[in-house]
Order: structure tokens, then C-alpha cells, then sequence
């Protein structure tokens, strides 16, 4: 069983990268962000407040076809589940989910920011992958225009220094790399770049193992 962990905050290409990750390992890959939004949307469409910890937590008994509603992959629901995710029993009622995830035969790959910390820590390799600010507003931003959008850059920015003060000042499971886990910036490099960095050290993690 193979359990690969790519942490990082919001857009910093770890999701391309885990997906890229799970086609050249033949691995079953989990965006666990993707949990975290649903329960921001479900809180959102049962008219809660994010922000009140019974909300969220009520909101974590989603449907899993909510899981392909196209709405997750909005801004707005990006800053919801950024919301619910400082609650400490959403966290826990979501762990189970991600870890059986992780542990089924063959082993897998999750993507989120907290797999190497909290989910996955005893991951057979593990990529913390980020970018910087403004990098990552620019991808958001070149996002919403090609999908027919018409962002703010100086919203963008905002919202992404705010998510990252949320995610890394959380009282419960803040992001941060974790031990043993490898840096990759991915701010200066292509798609197809920062995808083979990932591969190698993914790689190096992976035969540094072999050799215990």
C-alpha cells in the first residue's frame, strides 16, 4: 500500500498535482477540500452561518452527490469551507471519511492541508506544494476569465491572504508542512515543471523507504 500526502494552500497547484501524481502511480486520488466545501455549501443552502460551529457541524451530513455539484469549484464556496474548516468537530466528523479513503487497498493519494499532519502522517511520501500571493491570484484570476468571469485582482488577494491567515492560525490541524515532508514552489515553474518535480521527489521519498 502506497499513501502519498500533498499539502498546500488555496491555489497553489496542489490539486493539478495530485492528479497528476495518481495517473503516473495508478493510485485513487481524494481533493479533500472538496469535503470542506460541500459542508460550506450545504450550510449555505440551509441558511446557517458558517462561522457558528452547530452550523457546520450540522452540515457535515451532506449527500455525497453534492460532491460533483459544479458550484463547489466557485470563490465564494472556496471561502465557506475555509470558514467551516476552523471548527474542531467538523474536522473530526470529516477524518474518518479521509482516512478510510487513504488506507483502502493499494493505498491512494489526498490532497487538502492537513493529509501529512493529520489525515496521512505516516504517508509513504509527502509534497508540501505552495506558491506565492500573488501567483496564486493570478492563476485565480486567469481561472474566472476563461470561464467567463469578470474578477477583481485586489479581491483575489484579499481572500487568499485571509484563507491563509484562517488555515494557518486554526487552533485545530493549522497548515503547515509536515515532518518529512518536501517544499516544492511552484511559482516560477510550468505545469508540466512543477508535475515532474513532484514525480522525483515523490520518487526519492518513495526509494528512501525501500532502502529502511
Amino acid at each position: 500500500m502506497t499513501i502519498i500526502a500533498v499539502d498546500g494552500p488555496a491555489a497553489s497547484g496542489k490539486g493539478t498535482i495530485a492528479r497528476a501524481l495518481a495517473c503516473h502511480y495508478g493510485l485513487p486520488c481524494l481533493d479533500t477540500g472538496m469535503l470542506y466545501r460541500a459542508v460550506g455549501l450545504s450550510v449555505l443552502k440551509a441558511g446557517g452561518d458558517p462561522d457558528q460551529e452547530a452550523d457546520a457541524l450540522g452540515a457535515c451530513d451532506f449527500d455525497e452527490s453534492m460532491l460533483d455539484d459544479p458550484a463547489l469549484r466557485s470563490e465564494a464556496v472556496g471561502s465557506l469551507a475555509s470558514r467551516v474548516s476552523v471548527h474542531q468537530s467538523v474536522r473530526q466528523s470529516l477524518i474518518k471519511r479521509q482516512r478510510d479513503f487513504a488506507t483502502q487497498p493499494g493505498g491512494a493519494i489526498l490532497d487538502g492541508r492537513d493529509i501529512g499532519t493529520v489525515i496521512a502522517p505516516d504517508a509513504d511520501a509527502k509534497i508540501f506544494v505552495t506558491a506565492s500571493v500573488h501567483i496564486r491570484a493570478q492563476r485565480r484570476y486567469s481561472d474566472a476569465l476563461a470561464h467567463g468571469g469578470h474578477p477583481d485582482m485586489d479581491s483575489l488577494i484579499a481572500d487568499i491572504q485571509a484563507r491563509d491567515t484562517r488555515d494557518m492560525s486554526r487552533d485545530h490541524a493549522p497548515l503547515r508542512t509536515a515532518d518529512g515532508a518536501d517544499l516544492l514552489d511552484t511559482s516560477d515553474l510550468s505545469i508540466e515543471a512543477a508535475i515532474q518535480r513532484a514525480i522525483a521527489l515523490v520518487d526519492a521519498q518513495l526509494e528512501g523507504r525501500r532502502k529502511v
